[in-house]
């Protein structure tokens, strides 16, 4: 194809996707947009764009956190944690909004610096003027009121609680208990305390939190997923490339699609179903507007 044409037919590509979604948001719909191919860094811009673009959520001189699970020490191929291209390009596109700092950190399930140096996060991130990988530091937990259905009350990271924009961003896998890990789960790496208490009443618990802690934007990284073994994975055999990455602003709506990844239904799902009962977002996919950007 002619190189002009191309190019003539991406800006009418983006055109209609901002069409698509004025239209959404006219009529109070969410909106999932779903983005695919092979460069992480491309689809992770492709799929903010279709929602309006990192301006309609950054402000200049704001600061902004983003949260990737960095939980396992795993390298990127295994896919227990998120992207380190995906959580890159993010940073990047928050910093030319206007972002005054990006800060990205989590609180990892095993040894930290391992965690941030063998999933890639380190040597993505390095060196990034006015991005700060930050290991979490035990006294920035504050108690925070909850006053849910099952948590009354939990420490969670104040870097989080007051961050102009908190920007959410899961790897889409497997998990032994919830059966998938995604936007909703994703809270727990800044939760305090005897986090494995919760997990009695799991569905409740993280839409306790989820009630307080707000994601401002959820990018869901479906590049590579992890199918089974998870959260913590390790053989490569149970890794499949998807090549996807979506993005709401509804984090029901984004872990409902990305539960039909694997081949369930979002009704399937305790934690979406609490979320989306508690009023969190809307998990009826056919009450969700599907962009393909």
């Amino acid at each position: 194809m002619h190189r002009r044409s191309f190019l003539k037919i991406l800006g009418l590509s983006a055109i209609f996707n901002r069409l698509f979604w004025n239209e959404a948001l006219a009529a109070n719909q969410p909106v999932v947009a779903v983005a695919e191919g092979r460069d992480a860094a491309q689809i992770t811009r492709n799929a903010i764009a279709a929602l309006g673009g990192m301006k309609r959520f950054v402000k200049h001189g704001d600061v902004v956190v983003i949260k990737p699970n960095i939980g396992w020490d795993r390298t990127s191929a295994q896919a227990a944690n998120t992207n380190p291209a995906v959580v890159k390009t993010i940073a990047e596109e928050a910093l030319k909004a206007g972002a005054k700092k990006v800060k990205v950190f989590d609180r990892s399930c095993n040894d930290e610096r391992r965690c941030y140096v063998n999933s890639g996060m380190t040597a993505a991130l390095g060196g990034m003027k006015n991005v700060e990988l930050k290991f979490i530091e035990d006294e920035r937990f504050k108690k925070i009121a909850l006053r849910g259905k099952v948590l009354s009350e939990w420490e969670l990271y104040d870097e989080a609680l007051h961050a102009d924009v908190f920007i959410n961003v899961p790897v889409a896998k497997h998990h032994s208990l919830t059966k998938v890990t995604l936007g909703l789960k994703n809270v727990m790496g800044v939760m305090g305390g005897n986090r494995g208490a919760i997990h009695r009443n799991i569905d409740e618990a993280l839409a306790d939190v989820n009630s307080v802690l707000k994601s401002h934007l959820v990018v869901v990284d479906a590049t590579r997923v992890l199918t089974a073994h998870g959260p913590q994975g390790g053989n490569l055999r149970d890794v499949k490339a998807l090549n996807k990455v979506l993005a709401s602003t509804d984090i029901v709506a984004a872990d409902a699609y990305a539960t039909t990844l694997f081949g369930h239904r979002p009704e399937d799902i305790s934690v979406t179903v609490a979320a989306h009962r508690r009023g969190l977002g809307e998990m009826n996919l056919n009450k969700v507007r599907i962009v393909r950007a």
